[in-house]
């Protein structure tokens, strides 16, 4: 791939030479003109960066058919048959990226191929007669043990141009259609739409210990390396760094430079794996420089923050139960504990690390993506929702209890819809969209299209809010979400100030907003870590929800906004802020199917097999949907992170 952007590099090289004597100019030599709706104080566009199609296993073990191409088409507004039905989203994104898993791309391709010599090995029987067999039993080798079937390695197979892997030469012609389906879908004319080259790479083992540290690679531009490098080559997150430095590096001639940014996600499943307290130090300059995001929401919970019913932690923040699971990881059907990944503390870990050794590793923005195993995304409606499959209820969901049509909930009821990656950029091009991921100038939403803008610093004006122009307000006077505040302290020891803009619109096809909260968390010059909530704007109209029917009564705000003054803000203690956005209350997914099927917990005789988990202790019936802005940071530390 890189040869072929070298080649077109000194293709355009000649062309300048030749018209440097003609007088004339190419269009190569010129930069492209704006897209038509250019913003210089940047636009928000929404997204979807975590899509798998039928060349995932988890996937295709499911009975997913859904092409990249499709996908994309469906991202655009297209319906989609699916096996449960047509899907469509009501509006359609700005971005997506099809973020197929690296591991398996050959297995899945070679086992599905009737024409290859593996098609009749034990392994490809068992995926075609035994899906979700397989589905463990593939995934056991490769993401836990970063090991390949067994006819991969065949001897009698001659070897290819990538070695004696069979599978990793199949991968070629997934990894090719995934990199031919964004090109086709990629319109940078127009600037409808944008796609991402990208896939998952999907480790599920740390040194003998078990847990999620799946993580999503979003590549700039069309240079990409030849095969996406795996869990089964890099088999710990520093190894994947490598890898990419050895792939991308800084210059390697292009015109377009290869170049990657890499998303933790599923930290809630990551049973403390994902972040670990003490990294390498070696390693601290890669993943400042890879992980500038996270993925706090997505179809398998919400990564945030802590929370436990029966025993609430320092600060009881209730809306931390938002979309928790009753699991700590895949392999660990234990409840989750305060230690394992949830990104506040993580964040507050990164400002430890920071205080120590001058850099923070874990200063990263928030996005939100579905994680859809259906080919799907945006699809995040809660009213229609069908299930993502993968690891949660497989989609074909052929055997239905007891041989009935209905199969119940379509999802496991700890399962959601999944949220959306939303990117404040100038124009809609991959350029813009990921020079927004560089900075961190971005946030997450459980969903709906909420508008999020967030600013800070010691120079912001209380009257902000007034202002005519809130964004051009806030570059002047302060920096956006994702970045550093420098000098908010008058002098070393003296508290100085820190001001947080933060204003949100409704997203007109869903509720209104009930509340505004500003999330700190700071490490004391004794190196104790602290965090708090505070709410700084609540909606004063009414808004009432019926669980038993989910009507909405009454309105929330249309547009809700405060500049917030820190009254403990330390000059000498590093610190972030992030906002949190709440809509009204609403019926969950699951309350809404269950109403549907017409459930009523209180008579027994309404329960229908399928939907127990109408009824399960742990089930919520109303959710605040919601967004979170990427943190801003203060260090005083010359050390800080541009």
């Amino acid at each position: 791939m890189k040869s072929q952007h070298r080649i077109r590099r000194g293709t355009t090289l000649l062309a300048c030479f030749i018209c440097s004597f003609s007088g004339e100019k190419t269009a190569a030599a010129d930069a492209p003109a704006p897209c038509a709706h250019y913003h210089a104080e940047k636009q928000p566009f929404f997204g979807d960066l975590h899509v798998h199609t039928k060349y995932s296993l988890d996937a295709a073990t499911q009975g997913t058919q859904t092409t990249p191409d499709q996908a994309y088409r469906f991202a655009k507004g297209e319906r989609l048959q699916l096996v449960q039905g047509v899907a469509q989203i009501g509006r359609p994104l700005d971005f997506a990226m099809v973020a197929d898993h690296a591991e398996l791309l050959g297995e899945v391709s070679l086992c599905s191929n009737p024409n290859s010599s593996h098609y009749h090995a034990w392994q490809c029987s068992l995926y075609r007669g035994w899906p979700r067999g397989a589905y463990y039993w593939f995934n056991f080798w490769s993401s836990i043990f970063a090991q390949r079937v067994g006819f991969c390695s065949d001897a009698t197979t001659a070897p290819s141009a990538l070695g004696a892997d069979v599978c990793a030469t199949a991968s070629l012609g997934p990894w090719r259609a995934i990199q031919r389906a964004a090109e086709d879908h990629n319109d940078p004319e127009s600037c409808r739409f944008t796609t991402f080259v990208g896939y998952e790479w999907t480790g599920g083992s740390v040194d003998g210990e078990y847990g999620n540290i799946h993580r999503n690679l979003v590549f700039r531009n069309a240079n990409v390396p030849e095969l996406p490098v795996s869990f089964i080559e890099a088999n710990s997150a520093a190894a994947l760094f490598d890898h990419l430095d050895a792939a991308c590096p800084a210059d390697d001639g292009a015109d377009e430079a290869c170049e990657a940014v890499v998303i933790p996600h599923n930290s809630n499943l990551s049973a403390g794996l994902m972040f670990p307290n003490a990294p390498s130090s070696a390693m601290l300059p890669q993943r400042a420089r890879y992980e500038v995001l996270a993925e706090i929401m997505q179809h398998k919970g919400s990564s945030e923050c802590y929370f436990n019913r029966e025993k609430p932690l320092g600060n009881a923040d209730e809306y931390c139960a938002f979309e928790a699971l009753s699991v700590r990881s895949f392999t660990d059907s234990g409840p989750a504990e305060p230690t394992d990944g949830f990104l506040r503390d993580v964040l507050k870990t990164g400002l430890s690390l920071e205080r120590q050794s001058g850099i923070n590793p874990y200063q990263f923005g928030f996005i939100g993506s579905t994680d859809t195993h259906l080919g799907t995304p945006g699809l995040v409606s809660e009213q229609s929702f069908i299930g993502h499959g993968g690891a949660g209820k497989p989609a074909n969901r052929v055997n239905a209890p007891s041989g009935r049509k209905d199969a119940g909930l379509p999802d496991l009821v700890d399962y959601n819809p999944g949220g959306l990656a939303v990117l404040w950029a100038e124009e809609n091009r991959r350029d813009a969209l990921f020079d927004a991921m560089k900075r961190r100038e971005a946030y997450a939403t459980s969903g709906p299209r909420l508008t999020v803008r967030m600013f800070g610093g010691p120079n912001i004006s209380t009257a902000m809010c007034e202002a005519a122009d809130f964004g051009r307000s806030g570059y002047r006077d302060g920096v956006a979400m994702g970045a550093n505040v420098r000098n908010a302290g008058a002098a070393e020891h003296k508290p100085g100030v820190m001001r947080i803009a933060l204003q949100a619109l409704q997203d007109p096809n869903s509720v209104g907003l009930e509340q505004l909260q500003i999330v700190k968390g700071w490490v004391d010059r004794q190196g104790k870590a602290h965090e708090k909530v505070v709410g700084v704007a609540q909606s004063t109209s009414s808004h009432e929800l019926d669980v038993q029917t989910c009507e909405v009564r009454g309105t929330s705000a249309t547009k809700l906004c405060a500049v917030w003054q820190d009254p403990d803000f330390e000059a000498t203690e590093h610190s972030y802020y992030y906002g949190r956005v709440l809509e009204g209350p609403t019926c969950r997914w699951s309350q809404r199917a269950c109403i549907a099927r017409g459930v009523r917990c209180d008579d027994p005789s309404t329960r229908v097999e399928g939907y127990e988990g109408c009824c399960a202790p742990g089930h919520r019936a109303q959710i605040n949907e919601r967004a979170w802005t990427s943190p801003i940071w203060y260090s005083p530390s010359a050390f800080a992170q541009p």
